[in-house]
């Protein structure tokens, strides 16, 4: 799907993205692998991602579909730091709209 390997990184988090024209809303996927923690710091992690998400939506291109990909270096961030990271990546994708 993400053939074309467009894809941008921090030290947290790394996005891929496909440009879908004419899609009516955006289509995220998260990815969190074992090199993080347990079941339940992944899922923790998880959890983090999709309210960030949450509350950039309004902000966020329709068009699109990606991918987010945790690092293991976004282990034991707080909500704070999570969210600070994840639209850092997210602005270097250009996926914000402002």
């Amino acid at each position: 799907m993400f053939e074309t390997h467009n894809s941008v990184a921090n030290h947290k988090f790394v996005i891929y993205q496909m440009e879908k024209p004419g899609q009516p809303h955006f289509r995220v996927g998260i990815s969190v692998g074992k090199k993080i923690g347990n079941a339940y710091h992944r899922n923790w992690l998880k959890r983090r991602i999709r309210q960030t998400l949450l509350e950039v939506k309004p902000q966020l291109k329709k068009d699109v579909d990606f991918l987010v990909i945790a690092r293991p270096a976004a282990d034991k961030m707080t909500m704070a730091q999570t969210k600070k990271q994840l639209v850092h990546a997210l602005q270097l994708a250009h996926l914000l709209e402002k």
